[in-house]
């Protein structure tokens, strides 16, 4: 424990410079008390971004499986869409075709009348030309009384026939004309709800899309955090295993090289003050395996006059008191070996 090695303590170096050699055994990059601290507080680290990768990559689970519904949802009604907008042209098609129909048939129907009118106008132009029989002229020139009535009959027939083509006509026309306006009031109506169903299947397969470019979006990004969290904890893992090696080497250099263990404080310092002998006083009065002074040794309840008189147990005592957990290392100048 004094901060100087006087010459009766030279005894003393052989086992310094054994401990040395058994410090030397630990790989470089686990040589050191201070190295191990350091490996442990980036394994804390390693841990804590571990879990908050793991928070992350639940997080974004959940939301893509959120978005998958939401997803489904909007893919069953856009489905339900499409299904009324294939109806409803599949209607205005049909629509569609009739008014093609009725309009091809006001058409014929007008040429059948333009040619009634026609042929009626003809049969005017004659009668008025041909001078109107008087009753003489047609009783002289009938052969009887049933060629009379026979002629006369035709004459009223005819007239009749004619009448009756026409007005059929002129009311085969208004009804083609009233089927065509009925129709066109209906292929305007239903073009109308085949434009809103279009336009509502349109916002679903935007909002469809949307939904997948999220999906997307936390898909990468769940994959980048899995990818983080997979190196983070191969280098957590990395760092335990090179912890358990310095642990494993110190307790291997502690095997051969110590004797009386285990020991109260750290074995590199035991090592660096006394080589784990139980030395007599030193020029400043330090004794012992853990080299105490003898004021020191009083006030942490030693017995005896000087740690070395005591038993080992009781050395192992009163420097576990001084230790302190670590809050009394600077009472060894050899604890810097460990900071």
């Amino acid at each position: 424990m004094d901060r100087s090695i006087p010459p009766p303590a030279r005894a003393a170096i052989a086992a310094i410079l054994a401990a040395a050699a058994a410090c030397a055994l630990i790989p470089p990059a686990l040589s050191g008390a201070q190295s191990e601290g350091e490996l442990r507080d980036r394994a804390g680290q390693a841990r804590a971004r571990e879990r908050a990768l793991a928070s992350d990559v639940a997080r974004l689970g959940g939301l893509i499986a959120r978005l998958d519904g939401d997803i489904a949802v909007i893919e069953r009604r856009r489905g339900e869409v499409q299904a009324e907008l294939d109806a409803d042209r599949v209607e205005l098609a049909t629509i569609r075709e009739d008014l093609r129909a009725q309009r091809r048939r006001v058409v014929r129907l007008r040429a059948r009348l333009r040619e009634a009118r026609t042929v009626l106008s003809a049969r005017l132009v004659q009668l008025y030309q041909t001078p109107r029989p008087d009753v003489i002229t047609v009783v002289m020139k009938a052969r009887g009384f049933a060629d009379l009535l026979e002629q006369a009959t035709y004459v009223r027939f005819i007239g009749r026939q004619d009448a009756r083509i026409i007005g059929l006509v002129r009311r085969a026309r208004v009804d083609a004309d009233q089927a065509v306006d009925r129709l066109a009031r209906a292929e305007r109506r239903q073009q109308e709800i085949t434009v809103g169903i279009e336009a509502r299947r349109d916002a679903l397969v935007a909002i469809g899309a949307s939904l997948a470019e999220r999906r997307a979006a936390a898909a990468q990004a769940r994959a980048a955090r899995a990818a983080a969290l997979g190196a983070t904890r191969a280098n957590r893992q990395n760092l335990e295993r090179r912890i358990a090696a310095l642990e494993a080497a110190r307790a291997r250099a502690a095997a051969a090289v110590g004797s009386g263990g285990p020991w109260a404080i750290p074995w590199p310092i035991v090592q660096c003050e006394s080589g784990g002998q139980n030395l007599p006083p030193n020029s400043a009065g330090a004794s012992g395996y853990y080299q105490i002074i003898p004021g020191t040794w009083r006030l942490f309840g030693g017995s005896g006059p000087a740690a070395w008189k005591a038993s080992k147990a009781e050395q192992d005592r009163v420097a576990a008191r001084i230790w302190n957990g670590g809050a009394g290392a600077s009472n060894w100048v050899c604890a810097a070996l460990v900071r």
